[in-house]
């Protein structure tokens, strides 16, 4: 088996190798390893916009993936492999910065807030101090991954990383700030949404970078990737918002607030636990459980087991909305919780939870002011990103998408900052890893 992985590796390498290197530096790829499916998007940078030039994607087996993790480095080679060269045939360019995403129950991804108290509270504060500030509610948002963490793994402590950092707010003796620098004051509290990974799943995905031959410019939590590309550079940006990305072992929960991430929750379940329900209700494979999933809706179902999977299906659907309704629930922060509910990935598509989601008393026990409403996140709502292949064109590919728009922050680090733009929007650029 091993074998005809390395072999099919090297093939796809072989392939990506004849095409056309030139001008490589002036793009990124976003490759989204789901637990489902790989899908790569190659994307031109064209100032602070990209234009997506090449898509690919790939079918991944039952044994690649678990829960949104890696769990066979070489299966989930050949697959990326295979939705690599995909893309970069259509791109007509072999690209090697990329971005990987990283999700999963262990992503943990929260909001701190942290109070410090100067000792001159009469001289300016200036960007030295600032940064100093923001590595404390680091120091401290790592401390409560790894205590979360622990818990979760029957009390072992993790090796965890920042995968990424972004500002929320500054508050100055009390007094809402964009940009501190220059101001005087005693009490500055700052609140930061950070999300931390376990230190195996980024060296699992580190490793399917190196073996496909990639420079690694970022690993992302993806529901930090998905509020990145509806969110954009603007920042006046107002919007508030429940993301959800319904993937096929997980689904995935970031709150923006006012334009700012509030936090991520992730919980494991996805598409993969209602063809599981099929399987197991009907005593059928994998294969067909999917199948008849699919076909859910169509006319090709079979009319005599209609009943049974529909069953099957609703019962799953009553626990996937019981763990949406937990997530949200831990958002404790938050007064309320935005009544807008966008939806991506392919478990999104699923009408069993559509119906749930609309048919059912949930909300109640969430901090909602109204009845939330939901919508599907379009290709043509991503800020900064536009489609030229043709081939990206529903709400699947939106992580990719976020992933891109992660490659592009991350790039424009070492750029300079032009003169307007706040510090707050300066740290944002500096806390995107």
């Amino acid at each position: 088996m091993l074998s005809k992985i390395k072999q099919a590796r090297e093939i796809a390498l072989a392939k990506r190798a004849q095409i056309t290197k030139g001008g490589s530096d002036r793009y990124v790829v976003g490759l989204d390893v789901g637990t489902e499916f790989v899908k790569a998007l190659i994307a031109r940078i064209n100032g602070n916009k990209l234009e997506i030039v090449g898509s690919g994607r790939a079918h991944q087996q039952l044994s690649d993936m678990q829960a949104g993790a890696v769990a066979d480095i070489g299966g989930v080679v050949a697959n990326c492999s295979k939705a690599l060269t995909e893309a970069e045939e259509q791109a007509g360019i072999s690209v090697r910065t990329a971005v990987l995403g990283i999700a999963g129950e262990l992503v943990k991804g929260t909001t701190s807030t942290v109070k410090c108290t100067r000792k001159q509270p009469d001289v300016d504060i200036d960007v030295d101090e600032m940064e100093y500030i923001v590595g404390l509610v680091q120091e401290r948002a790592s401390d409560i991954a790894k205590k979360n963490l622990s818990l979760e793994l029957g009390g072992k402590i993790p090796e965890v990383r920042l995968v990424n950092s972004a500002l929320v707010s500054i508050t100055i003796d009390g007094y809402p700030v964009t940009n501190p620098i220059g101001f005087k004051g005693r009490d500055v509290v700052i609140q930061l949404y950070t999300a931390f990974a376990p230190m195996i799943h980024i060296a699992a995905l580190e490793r399917v970078a190196a073996e496909l031959d990639l420079d690694l410019l970022a690993v992302a939590a993806e529901p930090f990737a998905v509020a990145r590309s509806v969110i954009g550079d603007d920042p006046n940006a107002s919007m508030s918002a429940v993301l959800m990305d319904v993937g096929g072992g997980t689904t995935d929960i970031a709150i923006i607030n006012d334009g700012g991430v509030q936090g991520t929750k992730m919980f494991g379940i996805g598409g993969r636990a209602f063809t599981k329900a099929i399987e197991r209700e009907l005593g059928v494979d994998f294969d067909l459980a999917e199948e008849y999933k699919l076909q859910v809706g169509t006319a090709a179902l079979p009319q005599a087991k209609a009943g049974d999977i529909e069953e099957a299906l609703d019962k799953t659907a009553d626990v996937w909305i019981s763990g949406v309704e937990l997530a949200l629930s831990e958002f404790t922060q938050l007064d309320t919780i935005p009544h807008k509910i966008l939806l991506c990935g392919g478990g999104a598509s699923l009408e069993n939870l559509h119906h749930v989601m609309n048919e059912t008393n949930w909300y109640r026990e969430v901090a909602f002011t109204k009845k939330p409403s939901f919508a599907f996140i379009t290709p043509d709502q991503i800020v900064g990103i536009t489609d030229k292949s043709g081939k990206v064109n529903d709400h699947t590919y939106v992580t990719a998408m976020g992933l891109l728009r992660v490659g592009l922050d991350t790039l424009s680090q070492s750029e300079d900052i032009s003169k307007g733009i706040s510090i707050k929007d300066k740290f944002d650029k500096l806390l995107r890893v």
